[in-house]
């Protein structure tokens, strides 16, 4: 089915416009991302409508692409992998939390855990997006450690456990991505800017 879907629209954008053969593999590249994050998501929100978490999903979906965007973290090289790790993330993980009892204490030592690992773990790039540049390592890092900061903010302050389950859902899924462990699993290169700094010496 991806290859019917890549093919066709392939076909179907180079009918009116043509490319170099580099631009049609960036292209295709492309369209295949779209592919696997369009049939990822019609899945997840399938197992979320049948645990009546769709509201949950969506939000826990969005406060954790904030975090994403500025850390950073694993990227599976299979769909296979990608699926199996988006539902244990955005399905079992908040399931879980839904269904167990969470004390205040547990959201605050949770919330610390997972800004430590933050501060020693993020931006966690990947082979094909190494994050060479120091200062923007820097930046990204700081940005993710003051956005995990300010969910914990929202969760000490607000009274709302349905809300304070989302931030910290999201904080945890945020953590396990960029874990040096998770790559370690799947046999992915970790701190990959430091193997193409030693490349490049």
């Amino acid at each position: 089915m991806k290859q019917n879907f890549l093919n066709s629209s392939m076909n179907l954008i180079c009918k009116y416009q043509s490319f170099s053969d580099d631009d049609q593999k960036k292209l295709r590249y492309g369209l295949e991302g779209l592919y696997l994050t369009l049939t990822k998501t019609i899945v997840l929100f399938i197992l979320a409508f049948l645990l009546n978490m769709v509201v949950e999903f969506l939000l826990i979906l969005l406060f954790f692409n904030f975090i994403r965007f500025t850390g950073f973290g694993f990227h599976a090289k299979k769909s296979t992998q990608c699926l199996i790790i988006s539902i244990f993330n955005f399905i079992v993980i908040p399931y879980f939390l839904f269904h167990i009892k969470i004390t205040t204490e547990i959201l605050y030592i949770v919330s610390a855990i997972c800004i430590i690992h933050y501060i020693l773990f993020a931006p966690a790039d990947t082979i094909k997006r190494p994050l060479t540049n120091f200062k923007k390592r820097m930046i990204r890092k700081t940005l993710t450690v003051l956005i995990g900061i300010i969910y914990t903010l929202i969760i000490a302050f607000s009274n709302n456990m349905w809300l304070n389950t989302i931030l910290l859902a999201s904080m945890i899924i945020e953590a396990i991505n960029i874990h040096p462990l998770l790559y370690k699993i799947f046999k992915q290169p970790y701190k990959n800017y430091k193997i193409l700094n030693t490349k490049s010496v």
